[in-house]
């Protein structure tokens, strides 16, 4: 099970695969998978049986998950990719931060 350095809202980029140099946000997060769902990212259509949500059913088209590895955040300073640090501030909390600027993630 890898760490995960990501939570649900964050806006991340595609570093790997199809879908190279999108970004989006993160809508749901599995830790246990090591896999997150992104906003507009890894579209796969879906063949459904009518539903109350799709009273007509059909092809409908979806987000999947991509492995956490794929993915990395958005520095909120300079809109580019990068790693995510941890450290704690003088009231005792630990936070995330960019190390490409050191700006506080959370």
């Amino acid at each position: 099970m890898p760490k995960l350095r990501v939570k649900t809202g964050d806006k991340v980029v595609v570093i790997a695969g199809k879908d190279k140099s999108k970004q989006g946000r993160i809508l749901k997060v599995y830790p246990k998978e090591g896999r997150v769902v992104v906003e507009g990212v890894n579209i796969v259509k879906r063949h459904t049986k009518p539903n109350p949500q799709h009273p007509e059913g059909g092809i409908v088209e979806k987000e999947a998950p991509i492995h956490v590895s794929n993915v990395m955040i958005v520095d909120p300073k300079t809109g580019e990719p990068t790693r995510v640090g941890y450290k704690f501030l003088e009231d005792g909390r630990k936070v995330r931060y960019a190390k490409k600027s050191g700006e506080i993630l959370d």
